[in-house]
């Protein structure tokens, strides 16, 4: 099939099949990914030790952060490529491909070079004692290092998706996760490089992948190529990547913001032992979710695209299946945890107090879930579109806004189960504000 002809069956093939075909691949590596995540912390603690253990989830929030710059121009890059996709812009969606790999480079370097500039300070920040922060800095070394090829190999798979090609997205993470493995197995395993062997493993496998994505995007015959002329920034392309990259980036930062608030509040009203019952109540809410944000990953190229080409029909139609799908998912995440919270707690220890607290904190975490599904996909699809102040606005509504007063507040009532109880509510909440803001806009469309 001609690669223009491949952009044009976003308009033109049944949406329903669409969505399948762009968000199983999604659904399939982002499974991936949180398989290797588990894999890696289990061998480095195998291997390394408890202390390693701990310095690695120092880095978390840090990772998250980097990757809330990758996420900045990644997605706001992936979106707008859509839409002009949609307007059969060939030029200048291609011009934003030119335009992404120059800014991965630029924000990439800076990030690196500040974070290394002060890195102790920030590990301290995010929790780091005298026993761990060796460790944390040794693997953040190697990590910021390698920062430049991180942004360039999440941002050039957004394009890939926008492009049309999901599989070969799919593909280049796989071939990631899988080399990360076998890296990691030689690395801490075979040569003793410790922490840092695994931040090498984490580098080395992504600056392969992005080899492979580059010499796609290379060929010529594809609809998307690079050639000359295209790096240089233009103002207008900037301005319209970072305006709908915010978003995410904004959700990616207040995430870490909230992880670092929600485990001081644990701490004060539960001790250490509330902090590992959340862990692991987070761990499940995140299996689940996970396959939510393949249908959001999936639904994006098809919304760009239909909007961009004024099908709104279609764009509809999308956005109806993705929130069904999603819903769909999370009532089965809902049911699993309802039904079976002592034995999901049984998974991740055998200690009984932390069990019964797992489970009762999974109970309380999952009890508006179903509505979690709807929230999500609906945030994103006004940053499909390129409506980036509501977008930004529903994606801070339910953590900064109102999850973070709520769990302030509710303990000064009810202790830990306020803890607890900020976050079903805080869902409801934000489900509470986002149907309305749809139902709104949907009005306007129609006029």
């Amino acid at each position: 099939m001609d690669n223009r002809q491949k952009a044009l069956e976003l308009g033109q093939k049944p949406v329903g099949r669409l969505l399948w075909q762009y968000a199983l691949p999604a659904i399939v590596a982002m499974t991936a990914s949180s398989l290797y995540n588990i894999i890696d912390r289990a061998f480095i603690g195998q291997v390394v030790g408890p202390d390693a253990i701990a310095g690695l989830g120092i880095t978390f929030p840090f990772m998250n952060l980097s990757a809330a710059f990758g996420s900045a121009v990644g997605v706001g890059a992936s979106t707008c490529i859509s839409v002009k996709l949609g307007q059969r812009d060939y030029e200048t969606a291609e011009h934003l491909l030119g335009n992404t790999v120059t800014l991965n480079l630029i924000i990439g370097v800076a990030f690196m070079v500040v974070c290394l500039l002060f890195l102790d300070p920030i590990l301290r920040f995010f929790g780091a004692s005298d026993v761990t922060l060796p460790y944390a800095r040794s693997f953040m070394q190697v990590i910021l290092l390698g920062n430049v090829i991180t942004h360039m190999y999440f941002g050039m798979n957004a394009v890939l998706r926008a492009a049309g090609k999901p599989r070969h997205a799919m593909w280049a993470t796989l071939f990631t996760v899988g080399m990360n493995i076998l890296l990691v197995i030689a690395f801490v395993w075979w040569f003793r490089w410790g922490i840092r062997g695994a931040a090498l493993a984490t580098v080395a496998s992504q600056t392969m992948a992005l080899c492979w994505q580059m010499w796609t995007f290379s060929d010529q015959k594809e609809l998307l190529h690079l050639r000359r002329g295209i790096y240089k920034l233009k103002a207008n392309l900037v301005r319209n990547i970072i305006g709908i990259g915010i978003s995410p980036f904004l959700m990616q930062t207040t995430s870490c913001v909230i992880v670092i608030a929600m485990n001081n509040q644990f701490v004060r009203y539960g001790g250490d032992m509330a902090v590992g019952a959340y862990s692991i109540a987070n761990s499940m809410v995140m299996v689940f979710f996970m396959f939510v944000m393949g249908v959001t990953q999936g639904m994006q190229p098809i919304v760009g695209y239909n909007y961009g080409a004024e099908k709104f029909d279609r764009m509809l139609r999308c956005l109806w299946l993705a929130i069904t799908a999603a819903t769909l998912i999370l009532l089965a995440g809902w049911a699993v945890s309802m039904l079976f919270p002592r034995q999901i707690a049984r998974i991740f220890t055998t200690d009984p107090q932390l069990i019964d607290m797992a489970a009762r904190g999974l109970v309380f975490d999952m009890l508006v879930f179903p509505v979690v599904g709807s929230q999500a996909v609906i945030t994103n699809f006004f940053q499909c579109i390129g409506k980036v102040r509501i977008s930004i606005f529903l994606s801070l509504s339910r953590q900064l806004f109102m999850l973070l007063p709520m769990a302030i507040v509710f303990p000064l009532f009810w202790g830990l189960d306020g803890v607890w109880a900020s976050m079903p509510a805080s869902d409801f909440a934000a489900f509470s504000t986002t149907i309305p803001i749809l139902i709104w806009y949907l009005k306007k469309l129609k006029r």
